[in-house]
């Protein structure tokens, strides 16, 4: 946290914090502090607080200043997060070190494909922009927030990260139940424990996953494609991130398609590494790899929309199918 904001809180009344900060009356409801004097600095003012009251709800009278900052600090960077309209790609060089000629922008609420051959580059270039690369990864290349370059502070902070990126590998190692899970997701982000927008998330995870669970199923027995279809519904409505990468969700057992819809309805930048044509042709743009480099960029065309729905029909039939052999029905006819 920084000093500064450590002296604001110093030398202002409670009053005066409310006025400037009005989101720190919900830091002491949450800490279940009794009504503070409004014209006395926070230190003095916490001292009408009884030993017996902190210790009751776990606290310290002195830590609290530093709590406050801390939880200010987080606020700022949440608001930062929801600000975030634009993501931009320059490009830098391929495996062989010749020169990318690629410069792309990619808005809030739209889909960009990364389409190639397996080893071609495509995760490399999901991990230049989970780092927000400034020209110091191999590929050279550099990422623009709203077309300036990230501060440090931006790429590597650990709370109110800019990206989240979802890999095809997800393992729980907490044995807490999806509802713990969750509340514990909006607590660490500072969004408090709405119990609306769990249920919400809850409700938009079993949309996606095959088999559905329950909010007291625990974590570590979802199945790949459950904890899959959790992260994408927790990226879509409690994680402030406005960058979402994936990493070949046609492997999860999700609905793909209905996933990506999704998290382009909640304003997301959303990139997908793929090799499934029904995303690759649903998407803006396709990003095509060839070693190691960005070979070329193509806006998906009218044509290339139309032939879009002979696929999703031939993918329901393929699903329709994949359905009756899980339920044990013959393929007849």
């Amino acid at each position: 946290m920084t000093n500064e904001l450590m002296q604001t809180i110093a030398s202002r009344t409670v009053g005066e914090l409310l006025t400037d900060y009005p989101v720190a009356r919900d830091f002491f409801h949450n800490l279940n502090l009794p009504p503070l004097p409004m014209d006395k600095a926070l230190e003095d003012a916490l001292l009408i607080v009884s030993e017996e009251w902190l210790e009751e709800f776990g606290l310290r009278r002195f830590e609290i200043p530093e709590q406050l900052a801390s939880f200010l600090q987080t606020m700022t960077a949440a608001d930062a997060l929801r600000a975030v309209s634009s993501l931009t790609i320059i490009g830098g060089q391929d495996k062989d070190g010749n020169p990318e000629s690629a410069e792309l922008q990619l808005r809030s609420g739209s889909v960009a494909a990364i389409v190639g051959p397996t080893g071609s580059g495509k995760s490399r270039l999901l991990a230049d922009i989970e780092c927000l690369a400034q020209g110091d990864t191999p590929t050279k290349r550099c990422v623009l927030i709203d077309g300036a370059e990230a501060d440090e502070d931006m790429r590597f902070r650990m709370e109110g990260k800019l990206v989240a990126q979802l890999s095809q590998n997800m393992n729980f190692v907490m044995d807490v139940s999806v509802a713990e899970f969750l509340e514990m997701h909006m607590c660490s982000r500072s969004r408090g424990s709405e119990t609306s927008l769990i249920q919400e998330c809850f409700e938009c995870a079993n949309s996606l996953a095959g088999e559905k669970f329950t909010l007291g199923t625990k974590v570590t027995q979802l199945s790949g494609g459950q904890s899959r279809a959790l992260m994408i519904a927790d990226c879509a409505y409690i994680s402030l991130s406005p960058i979402v990468l994936i990493d070949e969700i046609e492997n999860a057992g999700v609905d793909r398609r209905n996933a990506v819809d999704i998290l382009m309805r909640r304003e997301k930048i959303v990139l997908i590494s793929t090799h499934d044509p029904l995303l690759a042709l649903g998407a803006d743009l396709r990003i095509i790899i060839r070693n190691g480099g960005i070979y070329k960029i193509l806006e998906t065309s009218v044509r290339e929309k139309e032939s879009l729905h002979a696929f999703q029909e031939m993918d329901m039939l393929l699903g329709n199918a994949r359905t009756k052999l899980r339920a044990g029905e013959r393929l007849e006819g």
